[in-house]
């Protein structure tokens, strides 16, 4: 299975009454689809997961799948720190048919690294999509280390790794010690040219929901050889790429959205609404781009 370079981790539309509003959800996957996104990642971090429950992430999949399936590949985001609801879940979702799993480090209960292996290990194990690993430390409180990552690569469907440590050293090293198949993305978009760089394929995006076009420009221009346009790319959005993290992400995210007039809604609590300070921000930021 071919993910792409542009992988959207999509926001989950939702309702005044901040419930998932699954024809909004849809109405963006083809959005974002028809704006240079090769696969969406349904029901991650930026589709506020911690905030779903089962029932609506299955729900979730698939009304994806109804709009996505034979066009693009639906990445669905399965794991939490329970690896047995972990593996039900990845379970669920492949019956369903989805493509793949993201698959984050368990978070809270900060297991050791032979915790974290086992996790992704038997997720793995109980079935036969290909997993995504996904290393985000500065929220999981649980670095996954290259070595981790090389033991994990060995596993058949373990097939690529969200690298979003910031920790360039580390994405070098995890590149010497895994298979040249084994695939890098990036979990930053402002990292998503350095990690090119350092062997990396693409990246899985927030920013893509506003500009999914020229990230994937910029990454066209750097298989082509074409550095100083991919340079001038990855420079000229990088204010954009900071400012989606103002505040906890999906926040910004779903500000712009509504902004914009595509299906976004408000956040669940806890998460909730920008300041007005940051609002005005993000305003000042879409007129910058020429966005609004």
């Amino acid at each position: 299975m071919d993910f792409g370079t542009v992988i959207t981790a999509m926001a989950t539309p939702m309702d005044t009454n901040k419930a998932v509003d699954y024809d909004g959800a849809q109405h963006l996957a083809e959005y974002l689809l028809a704006n240079g996104s090769d696969a969406l990642v349904v029901c991650g971090t930026t589709g506020e997961s911690p905030t779903l429950s089962k029932e609506e992430k299955l729900k979730m999949f698939a009304a994806i799948l109804e709009v996505a399936k034979g066009k693009a590949p639906v990445i669905a985001g399965t794991s939490t720190y329970d690896t047995a609801a972990s593996v039900e879940l990845s379970k669920k979702a492949e019956a369903l048919g989805v493509d793949g799993l993201l698959t984050v480090t368990p978070y809270y209960n900060k297991p050791p690294q032979e915790g974290v292996f086992l996790h992704f290990q038997a997720i793995a194990q109980a079935t036969s999509l290909p997993v995504i690993l996904y290393n985000v430390p500065s929220r999981t409180n649980v670095n996954l280390l290259p070595e981790t990552v090389a033991r994990l690569a060995q596993i058949e469907n373990v097939v690529a790794v969200k690298e979003a440590s910031g920790n360039l050293e580390q994405v070098r090293t995890i590149r010497q010690c895994t298979p040249a198949d084994f695939i890098i993305y990036s979990g930053d978009d402002g990292d998503t040219l350095p990690i090119l760089e350092l062997g990396g394929k693409g990246v899985i995006s927030v920013a893509a929901h506003l500009i999914g076009k020229q990230i994937k420009e910029m990454i066209d221009c750097y298989n082509q050889g074409d550095m100083a346009n991919a340079r001038l790319l990855h420079e000229k959005y990088g204010d954009l790429f900071k400012k989606m993290f103002l505040c906890a992400n999906p926040i910004p995210l779903k500000f712009c959205l509504n902004q914009l007039g595509l299906p976004a809604g408000p956040c669940r609590l806890p998460l909730c609404e920008a300041t007005p300070e940051i609002q005005q921000q993000l305003i000042q930021l879409l007129r910058q781009y020429e966005l609004q």
